[in-house]
């Protein structure tokens, strides 16, 4: 669809029929606005292999929208990332993020034969050559394992010259970060495209518990309007999308590449966005 920009939605693999049917209905409607891609995560040690394999192929299959599957080397052997990458190159699927991978709850180590997503990268390159654009993850508040901002910087540019093609960031709420991080990274020499993950704002305290997870950062004064709010759905829902528009307004003002939307497999918050910021479709 956008030559210049890309806008891509997440979802992730459900337990049940009834929830893989939901997520088709909110994958059908996104499919009209005419993003570039869907992806598809992939749980901690490889734990949805086959409902992320399942639901790539059918969103890709049948949804027409081109869907890149989530890799991680954590808990995956040389020979069965081997076996799905070859699945999916079968299938006619492009595109991949690859990631290191969560590792299972109780896991204190990670197991398999690659440790980390630049080995990925260079053992998917390795494999396939250039069949797949392969997508790497930035994190410009620091990843919440690294030791320090360097190391974490560091980090991110082996990836990148392992051989991406371009980044899907954490989501933030500061754009500031997100123009730090990109600054750094190209003085390393490393000019790949780095797309924002946004994550709409819709409930709380799910939110603030993703966030201290994840290391992401909710400004005190969002946290505070938030809190105020208590139950009040409507009016975190309204205010969520107002902060969140006008910090992709920013975002794509200051030259972002393009959104990718963490949907938690709904449609309307992150299309709420999209209309308000007139995006293509």
């Amino acid at each position: 669809m956008s030559q210049e920009r890309r806008y891509s939605f997440e979802f992730f693999p459900t337990k049940t029929e009834a929830g893989h049917e939901k997520l088709l209905n909110v994958a059908r409607q996104l499919a009209s606005y005419n993003p570039d891609f869907f992806s598809c995560t992939y749980g901690a040690g490889g734990s949805t292999r086959d409902r992320t394999l399942n639901t790539v192929l059918q969103l890709d299959g049948e949804v027409k929208v081109p869907t890149a599957p989530h890799l991680s080397c954590v808990g995956d052997s040389k020979a069965e990332l081997r076996e799905l990458l070859t699945l999916y190159k079968d299938a006619g699927i492009k595109r991949i993020v690859a990631l290191r991978g969560d590792l299972p709850s109780g896991m204190g180590m990670a197991s398999g034969e690659l440790r980390y997503a630049n080995e990925l990268v260079e053992f998917i390159r390795n494999e396939t050559g250039d069949h797949f654009h392969i997508e790497i993850a930035a994190y410009p508040e620091m990843h919440p394992q690294a030791r320090n901002f360097e190391s974490d910087i560091a980090n991110f540019v082996r990836k990148a010259k392992a051989g991406a093609n371009s980044a899907i960031t954490q989501y933030f709420f500061n754009a500031d970060s997100y123009f730090h991080f990109v600054e750094r990274v190209q003085k390393l020499g490393v000019d790949l495209p780095i797309v924002p993950g946004i994550m709409p704002i819709t409930n709380y305290s799910k939110l603030a518990r993703f966030s201290d997870a994840c290391g992401a950062e909710i400004p005190r004064w969002v946290r505070k309007q938030l809190e105020a709010y208590g139950d009040d759905v409507e009016s975190i829902q309204a205010f969520g999308q107002q902060v969140i528009s006008e910090m992709c307004e920013r975002l794509l003002e200051g030259g972002a590449p393009g959104l990718h939307f963490y949907t938690l497999n709904q449609a309307a918050p992150s299309l709420a966005i999209w209309n308000n910021l007139k995006l293509p479709r």
